[in-house]
């Protein structure tokens, strides 16, 4: 199993649309396109998985760099997705005092 990022998609790109795109090269087992999950708007990104590791090669090859709706496609080989750390500010720092994080905090005046 080959999974493939496909970025600079067009907005309007749909997935029946990207699995054609691919399925010349090989077998397509999965066609994910990224959307917003406030507008459900595209991201202009998505993913391609192809069942055969050498026609993934294959499609990446050929369609790296290719136009497509006016736009030249990033294709390659998706990497495994990593564990995002950490977070916002604030906290306690190591003496357990409050950070803050927010700024602009209020002061007493005496």
């Amino acid at each position: 199993m080959k999974n493939i990022f496909v970025g600079n998609l067009s907005f309007n790109t749909n997935e029946d649309e990207l699995r054609q795109l691919f399925e010349p090269y090989g077998p397509v087992d999965r066609v994910s396109i990224m959307t917003d999950r406030d507008t459900g708007r595209s991201r202009g990104f998505g993913f391609v998985e192809m069942t055969n590791n050498e026609d993934g090669d294959k499609a990446i090859a050929a369609l790296n760099g290719s136009q497509i709706g006016g736009r030249s496609l990033n294709v390659n080989e998706a990497r495994p997705k990593t564990e995002r750390v950490g977070g916002g500010g604030g906290g306690r720092d190591r003496g357990g005092r409050d950070r803050g994080g927010r700024g602009g905090g209020r002061r007493d005046r005496y």
